[in-house]
């Protein structure tokens, strides 16, 4: 009676567990239509489905069954999560192909990956060696988070990042390696991967700028002191003021 009763409970929770990962697809993905298609036409969730059964044979000591069950997991959708990663609840990957998570991952609630993430480690040695990340945070297409790091709370990682290093909570990371930049206040679900921040052009800019002022600051010299500056300088200077002025340029 009491085995009953704790199977009931069992497959009760399961199914609250299940429902509740249908309607997270809806809740970050438009374009979901209907139920039926989540459940059939979704590879992230049905990776984090047959994760959870690799994840329960792993921590009950099948490592080979919970590894053909990964194993099985990635041919049929594409996402390779080792059975031994830990993720929380709410967890989506949107389309899903290529993502990789490690053995060590540790993953928090309402998480958001992209296609292409790899959750990768950056060492030989046997233990914790892959990042554990925080809750609320988005990472985005083909971005790779390496070793033993974690990533805070509501933070963003864009595309294309490389991010080796821990990142702040509410942090936006991008490039390569990623650099925090962007306002931490704004909202996670805000992540715009075509209109990200290139840390590299706004140097670049800051360059130009410096050297804008220092040529007039150098005008205003030669023309109180009389000096002509020669045909050639005359059209370099312009050149370099039509890229400096040239939004699509720099």
């Amino acid at each position: 009676m009491v085995c009953q009763a704790r199977h009931n409970r069992q497959v009760t929770s399961m199914c609250r567990t299940m429902r509740e990962d249908i309607r997270t697809v809806f809740s970050r993905d438009p374009a979901a239509r209907s139920t039926l298609e989540v459940i059939c036409c979704y590879p992230g969730l049905h990776a984090i489905w047959w994760h959870r059964v690799a994840h329960f044979l792993w921590r009950h000591r099948l490592r080979f069954l919970a590894r053909l069950v990964s194993h099985f997991n990635r041919l049929f959708t594409g996402i390779e999560i080792h059975p031994g990663a830990r993720i929380g609840r709410r967890f989506f990957i949107d389309h899903g192909a290529g993502v990789v998570i490690g053995e060590t991952a540790e993953i928090g609630d309402d998480v958001l990956l992209y296609q292409g993430v790899v959750l990768g480690g950056t060492t030989l040695k046997r233990g914790k060696r892959h990042p554990t990340v925080g809750n609320n945070v988005v990472i985005g297409c083909g971005a790779a988070v390496l070793g033993a790091i974690t990533i805070g709370d509501e933070a963003r990682i864009g595309t294309g990042s490389v991010v080796v290093k821990p990142v702040p909570p509410g942090a936006t990371v991008v490039g390569i390696p990623g650099k925090a930049v962007g306002d931490k206040h704004v909202p996670v679900m805000d992540l715009e991967h075509g209109d990200l921040p290139d840390p590299v052009t706004e140097a670049i800019r800051l360059v130009f700028r410096k050297q804008d002022r220092l040529v007039q600051r150098l005008r205003i010299v030669e023309r109180t002191a009389g000096i002509e500056c020669t045909e050639e300088e005359s059209w370099e200077q312009v050149t370099i003021e039509a890229v400096f002025t040239d939004g699509d340029g720099i």
